[in-house]
C-alpha cells in the first residue's frame, strides 16, 4: 500500500505538493480541489511509465481519488516509478466533510 495523508495534513501542507486528481472528467464535474490537475488514473500510469511527467520527480505528489482505492493504486505506482507520491485518504469524499 501507498503512504497515505489526511485531509487536516493536506490542508496544512497544501502548497508543498502537486495535487493531482486520478478520477474520470464527469466526477471532476462534481469538484474537484483547489489547483488540483486532473490525470486520470490510466493516463498517470501510461505517463510514469513513457517518461511523461518525470519533470515532476523532484516534487511531492499527492494523489486523489472519490474514495482512496484509486489514488492508492496511482501513488503505488508512480512510487514504482521513481516519484515521491502519497495518497489522500479517503479521498475527495473526505476532503469535502
Amino acid at each position: 500500500m501507498a503512504e497515505s495523508i489526511t485531509k487536516d495534513q493536506l490542508k496544512q501542507e497544501q502548497d508543498q505538493f502537486v495535487i493531482i486528481d486520478v478520477r474520470e472528467p464527469d466526477e471532476v464535474a462534481n469538484g474537484a480541489i483547489e489547483n488540483s490537475q486532473n490525470m486520470p488514473l490510466g493516463l498517470v500510469i501510461r505517463n510514469a511509465k513513457k517518461g511523461q511527467i518525470d519533470d515532476l520527480k523532484d516534487k511531492k505528489i499527492c494523489v486523489y481519488c472519490a474514495s482512496g482505492y484509486r489514488g492508492n493504486i496511482a501513488a503505488d505506482e508512480l512510487a514504482k516509478a521513481g516519484f515521491s507520491a502519497i495518497n489522500l485518504e479517503g479521498g475527495y469524499m473526505a476532503w469535502t466533510q
